[in-house]
């Protein structure tokens, strides 16, 4: 690889470095030197500071029969090569075992993934992952598990289309969310914005016929879909399913509890929709009041409760381990709830501030590293009392103590959708403000997106705009 081609793909990689050296709390400014060679056989990265030093080498990747192909591979092993020897600089000069190791990527799984493709045996990819990533021992077993979940699944295959649609709107926004969303306030943008959404979706059910693909699971996500009033959600709901029937799978989100009544859990019921969540985050009135929900502990067992007697048999439950002040103790409290209703499925989110949240903006800590692991320990240990096994993980940047998002089931009620996204081996259409179309290229490494504009009234504009997007990333091979 001559040296030019090493400088173009390490151009970027100083946001990548820096990711690295916050896992063990050394500034962003870097405090080292490091250099990437090549020979005929492979990369050498040398690196220096705080007068140590470390080297890797790794051979070139197995050539592909496809030239550009076969460059992207070569850059990605230059790129990770210098991640991790810097990683273990830092290691070796702090000290420090992240539990995650070198990684700093959302989908770890793809790790695994690309050792079972090389006919690695389960336990030698998890590993690989302990030996070749400084992955701490329980975080691999807990990786290799939600693998060996999704495998299950049926595989993802380019005959077949995921749809998301976003309803963004909640009754009040969250201290810690970054998603394309606003308050309801008096309702004067909803009915424009779903007439817009429904043009998209016509739309989009039309490329979907044009393409020859078949619907494989469908989300409608938020926000919080069920903000709309009762006409709203019956009049969406029937748009929805008359331009995208026969799914193999229907989540709503129903997320939070405020916004549930008898006669929208019956609108949901009657419909082919299968799974939706009722997210109470956590079940501690005091953290409600500072993240801003405007709802009680109380009110999340009456909608489960509402939710039950109507004949739901598969709700979600989303939790977040490290919120505003939270203890341990204070999230047991939220675990001993989830015994007590006993969600089909439980996920356990770790807190990530992010920059355009009221919590970033306010500068609020995260708890410390020892916390947020119990947090994500015990969640962890509370689905397994309740017979859920992990199904899809994720990883985010300025997460608290470095942890992780699990997503976690009941035997048969993994949510095929959630393991698409996070995956990203299957073709998306987005309809909605903020929604992000995505083609998958799965020879190439490469995935094209077709993003929409995230400002809802933007969005009501800009529809047609929206629509040609996604034909033009989907018309690209033809």
């Amino acid at each position: 690889m001559p040296e030019h081609e090493i400088r173009e793909a390490l151009a970027s990689i100083e946001p990548d470095l820096v990711q690295i050296t916050r896992l063990f709390g050394l500034p962003d400014e870097p405090f080292y030197t490091w250099r990437m060679t090549a020979d005929g056989e492979g990369f050498t990265c040398v690196c220096e500071g705080m007068e140590q030093r470390t080297v890797r080498s790794v051979p070139f990747p197995e050539t592909a029969n496809d030239a550009r192909v076969n460059a992207l591979h070569r850059r990605r092993a230059c790129r990770r090569l210098c991640r991790q020897t810097l990683y273990d600089l830092c290691r070796l000069c702090t000290g420090i075992h992240p539990a995650w190791g070198s990684l700093t990527g959302i989908r770890p799984t793809r790790l695994i993934y690309e050792q079972l493709e090389r006919s690695c045996s389960p336990e030698e990819a998890k590993e690989q992952l302990i030996g070749g990533f400084d992955v701490l021992p329980e975080k691999a077993d807990l990786l290799l598990e939600t693998v060996l979940s999704q495998l299950k699944l049926p595989p993802p295959d380019d005959r077949y289309v995921d749809v998301y649609v976003g309803i963004p709107f909640c009754t009040t926004r969250c201290s810690y969310c970054s998603f394309s969303s606003g308050e309801l306030g008096k309702g004067t943008l909803v009915e424009p914005y779903l007439a817009a959404l429904e043009h998209e979706m016509e739309a989009g059910a039309q490329l979907l016929a044009e393409s020859g693909r078949q619907l494989r699971a469908l989300y409608v996500g938020g926000g919080t879909p069920t903000s709309l009033n009762e006409d709203q959600l019956r009049h969406f709901l029937s748009a929805l399913l008359r331009c995208f029937p026969g799914a193999c799978e229907y989540t709503v989100e129903a997320g939070r509890p405020d916004t549930l009544n008898p006669e929208k859990l019956r609108i949901l019921r009657d419909t082919p929709i299968g799974r939706i969540s009722i997210n109470p985050q956590t079940m501690n009135d005091r953290t409600l009041r500072v993240i801003g929900r405007a709802h009680t502990a109380a009110q999340t067992r009456e909608a489960y409760a509402m939710a039950r007697e109507l004949g739901f048999h598969h709700i979600n439950m989303d939790v977040i381990a490290g919120l505003p002040g939270e203890s341990l103790e204070d999230f047991a409290v939220t675990m001993d709830a989830a015994r007590e209703l006993r969600p089909e499925s439980l996920t356990v989110h770790t807190l990530a501030i992010k920059r355009s949240s009221r919590l970033h903006l306010e500068q609020f800590p995260l708890p410390d590293a020892a916390t947020a692991a119990a947090m994500t320990a015990m969640g962890r240990e509370t689905a397994r009392g309740m017979g859920l096994s992990p199904y899809y993980l994720y990883r985010q940047k300025q997460m608290a103590g470095a942890q992780e998002n699990v997503g976690y089931a009941l035997p048969d009620h993994a949510c095929l959708y959630n393991v698409d996204i996070m995956e990203e081996q299957t073709h998306i259409l987005a309809f909605g403000a903020g929604g992000i179309s995505k083609r998958i290229y799965p020879d190439e490494g490469h995935i094209g997106r077709a993003p929409n504009v995230s400002n809802i009234g933007q969005y009501i504009e800009r529809t047609d705009e929206m629509i040609e997007r996604k034909r033009r990333l989907f018309a690209e091979e033809e």
